[in-house]
């Protein structure tokens, strides 16, 4: 049973990774010309579908808004009782279908056509109603489905799937949608952190321990422990960077020596801290703590000392 099970698994991903190589054969003229269409659409990409493909429509929408192209789910058996008001005049719209043959997708495309708006067909029969009155058509046809019955949609849906990304991912290329853009539209998300979020961000949120060369033993530890950051800068009176003192530092300090009573803080800092400039990415911060095997930076702006940036604070923003 359990070989049985298996051989069933390993039949499915092999049928649906040929539905996806098959679409290379129809990345042709049609795609390029939806692909354009799209781009110098003037108004929203309005994505419609039923059954699955409604499905397969919503998650296309999704990906277009995220990456820069305003798009709208048309649920087409909605869109013949009261939706059609969401197709504006400047509207594209695509509509996703195997059969191209449903009913409502047949009662829908006279109307689109009649709005004098831009029609893209994917579909995956090229006789079918869709495909003849298209403006545009994209071939998603497969040669089965996964199911043993042949009737689930599984591989066509997957085929609609990758056709819908390559049309994104073209649409951003063309579009010329940088990182810049992307975190415009992802700023809650980790991704969208690492391109936009900075030191500066997170630092002057923290407090700003710092001591005098001069300074006790005893006056160093109540600095460390009162700012929480695990260490404090050294500076003189012009506020000038000397070293940092971690809690690592005061630990091995004890270990080499009994004689503490006359330490200061020159004595035990380290006068060569690794710095951050406040404009740095904030990613850049976690790959420089990651690559010295630290969990802080001292940020320095024009050779003034300007506070700590800590690692608990790219982990707070899910940078790790």
């Amino acid at each position: 049973m359990n070989d049985s099970i298996k051989e069933i698994a390993l039949l499915t991903i092999r049928l649906e990774a040929q539905s996806v190589s098959g679409l290379a054969s129809y990345i042709n003229e049609s795609f390029e010309n939806a692909v354009r269409a799209m781009a110098k659409c003037r108004g929203r990409i309005v994505i419609s579908g039923v059954g699955k493909s409604g499905v397969i429509a919503q998650k296309l929408v999704a990906t277009l808004n995220s990456t820069g192209s305003p798009s709208v789910f048309m649920h087409a058996a909605d869109a013949i009782h009261g939706d059609l008001g969401i197709v504006m005049e400047e509207d594209i719209v695509i509509i996703l279908s195997k059969s191209g043959n449903s009913p409502e997708i047949k009662i829908l495309i006279p109307l689109i056509k009649n709005f004098g708006n831009t029609l893209i067909g994917m579909a995956g029969n090229m006789d079918s109603f869709l495909a003849k009155h298209a403006d545009i058509v994209l071939n998603t046809t497969v040669e089965r489905e996964a199911c043993p019955n042949n009737l689930a949609p599984t591989t066509s849906t997957t085929a609609q799937m990758v056709m819908g990304d390559a049309l994104a991912v073209a649409l951003m290329n063309l579009k010329g949608f940088g990182s810049n853009d992307f975190a415009r539209f992802h700023p809650g998300g980790t991704l969208g952190k690492k391109l936009y979020l900075h030191v500066e961000d997170l630092y002057t949120l923290n407090e700003k321990p710092g001591v005098l060369p001069d300074q006790s033993l005893k006056e160093v530890i109540i600095e460390i422990t009162k700012k929480r950051l695990g260490a404090t800068a050294v500076v003189d009176e012009q506020n000038n960077l000397l070293g940092i003192i971690t809690d690592g530092d005061l630990r091995r300090m004890l270990e080499k020596s009994n004689d503490i009573g006359n330490k200061s803080a020159r004595d035990i800092m380290t006068a060569t801290p690794k710095t951050i400039s406040p404009d740095a990415m904030a990613v850049e911060a976690l790959e420089l703590m990651r690559k010295k095997e630290i969990t802080q930076l001292v940020v320095v702006e024009n050779g003034k000392y300007s506070g700590i940036i800590h690692l608990h604070d790219l982990i707070r923003e899910g940078l790790l």
